[in-house]
């Protein structure tokens, strides 16, 4: 029978994610998957490692890029990462009930989301049924990724957007702030790099 895992620091946590990484680039499979009890061992309880905000793209799959195993990720998806109140409160939920010491917001390369809402801001472009108020919150990144004149604003677009995504959380969350205020939580925010695999912290809080 697989062993609990003990409760992390916000530190041990953003190590373990970062060593999870590394272990992906290398192509090792994740421990627990070696496990044959472990889907029995989570079925009565979770106590995952670390909440994860990402893009619903299918080729930025948390628990594989992060070599986890069933029970380790408490993993919120959906297209550009954004923090609107589904995502918000799950997250909420992560910290509150579950008592996960970090949340990692994650973007990546060659967002669909994010091209769309740099096409509104470059050209006006509009988008058909719920898609227009699914992108609405990127935009202002588009807006500043522009504004400064970034020579590649898909990608600065997308290193903006976590930023922002980062800071609504700690702004705009009370039960996410009091965690980090006490030291009980960490929110960091990094872009994955769909070819090489590495993903790239661009804000610790």
């Amino acid at each position: 029978m697989a062993q609990a895992i003990a409760r992390l620091t916000p530190d041990e946590a953003a190590a373990r994610l970062l060593e999870g990484n590394r272990r992906f680039l290398a192509g090792e499979l994740p421990p627990t998957l070696m496990q044959p009890d472990r889907r029995r061992f989570v079925a009565g309880a979770q106590n995952p490692y670390a909440a994860i905000l990402c893009c619903a793209d299918s080729r930025v799959a948390p628990e594989i890029l992060f070599s986890a195993g069933l029970g380790d990720l408490f993993v919120v998806r959906n297209a550009g990462n954004t923090a609107d109140p589904a995502a918000t409160g799950s997250l909420e939920y992560a910290v509150a009930k579950l008592g996960v010491p970090l949340i990692g917001v994650m973007g990546h390369e060659r967002c669909g989301a994010i091209a769309a809402a740099v096409a509104v801001v470059e050209r006006d472009a509009r988008w058909p049924g719920a898609m227009e108020d699914m992108i609405a919150p990127i935009v202002p990144a588009a807006i500043a990724a522009c504004r400064h004149g970034a020579e590649d604003r898909l990608q600065a677009t997308a290193d903006e957007n976590v930023r922002r995504v980062v800071g609504h959380l700690l702004t705009r969350s009370q039960i996410i702030a009091e965690a980090v205020a006490e030291g009980r939580l960490r929110v960091a925010g990094g872009v994955y790099d769909l070819e090489e695999g590495r993903v790239r912290i661009v804000v610790r809080a």
